[in-house]
């Protein structure tokens, strides 16, 4: 079973709820379980700055997925929630999901690159993260909190608590379905 991490964004529409759903679809992914969700966090929009504000959690899974078929399952939740993919760089958008990291793998693939190529630069990934593992260490990066300190401070400024998670996930021990 391997731990990931996967980042959830979204700006348009009603953010909180479509977290939630998000949430809600990736726990029922096959062969994974959401274990641990951050708070929720309000973030200035990255790259095109010309758009509504985000909101923006991290969630721990354990999963028996493979990284690819784990992507797939998130693209498919994605495209659930409505999210339909453009050109346009860093836009608004209803629901983005990123694996964030896979265990401790390095995966460098046409479609997917782990650890995320610029998690160790974006405050509103590293922000939730801190929340749930301050020690855990992005491979070939290093720790999240010191990711986090190495960070400008005008990163970090913007950044404010919002909504805690509206789905918090089943705490039992049964097996993984």
């Amino acid at each position: 079973m391997i731990e990931a991490w996967i980042g959830l964004g979204a700006n348009l529409g009603d953010r909180a709820a479509t977290l939630d759903a998000a949430l809600k679809r990736i726990d029922r992914l096959p062969e994974t379980r959401l274990c641990a969700v951050s708070r929720y966090y309000f973030t200035p929009p990255w790259g095109d700055t010309d758009q509504p504000e985000f909101l923006n959690a991290v969630a721990r899974v354990h999963s028996e997925l493979t990284a690819g078929e784990l992507l797939g399952g998130l693209l498919a939740v994605e495209s659930e929630l409505g999210r339909q993919r453009t050109n346009r760089r860093w836009g608004p958008r209803v629901i983005d999901l990123d694996l964030l990291l896979y265990g401790t793998e390095c995966i460098e693939r046409p479609e997917l690159i782990v650890p995320h190529p610029r998690l160790h630069e974006r405050a509103f990934v590293l922000v939730p993260l801190l929340d749930l593992a301050p020690e855990l260490t992005v491979p070939k990066r290093g720790r999240v909190d010191a990711l986090l300190e190495q960070l400008d401070d005008n990163e970090r400024a913007d950044i404010r608590p919002g909504p805690e998670a509206g789905y918090d996930p089943p705490q039992d021990d049964t097996e993984i379905s």
